[in-house]
Order: structure tokens, then sequence, then C-alpha cells
């Protein structure tokens, strides 16, 4: 069973590893834009999870 969390890493980490992928050419920057989209992807669900909790209370 998934928490919500490890479900949103385990789709930050595919949809990082298709960006990489197709958006860059050389395997060196493939690996760099990929770990920079799975970077934001996490640090945005961080930030609007703790938006949600401050609007909610």
């Amino acid at each position: 069973m998934l928490s919500h969390f490890s479900a949103v890493l385990l789709f930050a980490l595919f949809i990082s590893v298709v960006f990489g992928i197709t958006q860059r050419a050389q395997p060196r920057m493939m690996v760099r834009f990929g770990a920079y989209c799975f970077v934001l992807f996490v640090g945005s669900v961080i930030v609007i999870s703790w938006l949600m909790w401050v609007i909610k209370h």
C-alpha cells in the first residue's frame, strides 16, 4: 500500500525519466535534466501541500 507521498515520488521518478530521455540528446544532459525535473516535481509537491495545510488551518 503506497502512501500519497510515495506515490508522488514514484510518479515524479517515472515522469522525470521520460522527460530526460525525450527532451535532451546527450546522455549526460538527459540525466541532468531528469534530475532537475525530479527535484522540481518533489519541491512543488512539498510547497503545494504546505499551502493546502495553511489554507485548511
